[in-house]
């Protein structure tokens, strides 16, 4: 697991990060991953790096939001966080949850106060990873939380984080780098086009990506990675969609979410689970365009996990996200929130690239 771990740091690193001599790195994550908290550590200064590390506890953000006896608390912008994000070089966010619902039944007034705060902040990070000015990767290490929501055991699920980073490669920073040349004939197809359109069961939606770009998400900015995205036009997604695979936000699962669409406005919503939740999101400014679009490429990813790290990029998958757009895509929506939500495309879902079919069952056809 030592040696593992240390090549998962190696890999987050000296490749998703590209740490150079000098560069400040912050890095967030629960006292659950400590071990690879201590071989990122040890990475950093390896690379010549300047690495702050901040452990949250369990229920940290719970008894902020319970607890705190007046407005000026919750409102206050937290100083390592905020300064990291707006003058360090690398920010890396390993997730490492206790549990995955501890913030579900929060006070809702009290969490929007929370999340206002942090409004500032969000926006610098938009600004400053959309360039790289900031360096920024979310990753995973593995929780029973985690496992138990996947339906595996602890050691299942570690391996299959392994699997899905490429870890067990004999290089995995060369097998980043295969998969960045292979998806780089997908972006530049896509990036000579005007409109798409997803056509699949219960799915015919399209919009346009004029002055757009889609992105080639190596495992840069995640890891794992393996998708393309863009932020489509905000007014020009027509159509509707219906996402088979069961969606978690801020601790509450969404299923069977289907959305109607005009001219980019989300005009009508259903879900067969949770759609009081969907009612409130719905609710909050921005949250009513699209901020992204995407395929997922990773076919070592191949199943459900209840985790948007990793579901996103399954192979033979599209989502499309609501809220806050991709400024390094040209995205202009604006929101606190960015949901992702999927679909499954291997039993007969097509995309269609103005007008040619370029996609059918979940493989490109170039």
């Amino acid at each position: 697991m030592k040696s593992m771990l240390s090549k998962y740091a190696d890999l987050l690193v000296r490749y998703c990060l590209d740490v150079q001599e000098g560069e400040r790195v912050y890095v967030r994550t629960s006292t659950l991953a400590e071990p690879l908290a201590r071989e990122v550590f040890r990475s950093v200064l390896q690379a010549g790096g300047i690495p702050e590390i901040e452990l949250d506890f369990m229920g940290k953000n719970r008894i902020l939001i319970n607890d705190s006896v007046n407005e000026g608390q919750l409102q206050y912008e937290p100083f390592l966080y905020s300064k990291a994000i707006k003058e360090f070089d690398c920010f890396l966010y390993i997730r490492a949850p206790f549990n995955l619902r501890e913030d579900q039944n929060l006070d809702p007034e009290r969490s929007k106060i929370r999340k206002e705060s942090q409004k500032d902040i969000l926006k610098t990070y938009f600004e400053r990873t959309a360039t790289r000015e900031l360096k920024r990767n979310l990753c995973q290490y593995p929780t029973i939380a985690n496992a138990q929501e996947a339906g595996m055991s602890l050691e299942e699920y570690e391996q299959f984080i392994f699997n899905a980073c490429k870890l067990n490669e004999d290089d995995p920073i060369q097998a980043w780098l295969d998969v960045r040349k292979n998806q780089q004939k997908i972006v530049d197809l896509l990036n000579q086009r005007t409109k798409v359109q997803y056509l699949g069961e219960n799915i015919d939606i399209s919009f346009e990506t004029v002055g757009r770009t889609w992105i080639n998400s190596d495992g840069q900015t995640n890891m794992p990675s393996g998708e393309v995205y863009t932020s489509p036009v905000e007014d020009s997604v027509n159509g509707h969609i219906h996402f088979s695979f069961p969606g978690v936000y801020m601790g509450h699962e969404v299923e069977g979410v289907t959305l109607w669409v005009k001219d980019g406005w989300i005009e009508k919503w259903e879900a067969k689970r949770g759609k009081d939740f969907l009612d409130q999101i719905f609710q909050i400014e921005g949250s009513r365009r699209f901020g992204e679009a995407a395929i997922g490429t990773n076919y070592n990813i191949d199943q459900l996990t209840k985790n948007i790290l990793f579901d996103e990029k399954i192979g033979g998958t599209v989502h499309m996200a609501i809220g806050q757009s991709y400024l390094q895509a040209g995205g202009k929506n604006q929101s606190t929130i960015h949901w992702d939500m999927i679909t499954d495309m291997r039993n007969g879902g097509i995309i269609l690239a103005d007008d040619e079919k370029i996609y059918e069952n979940g493989v490109f056809l170039f």
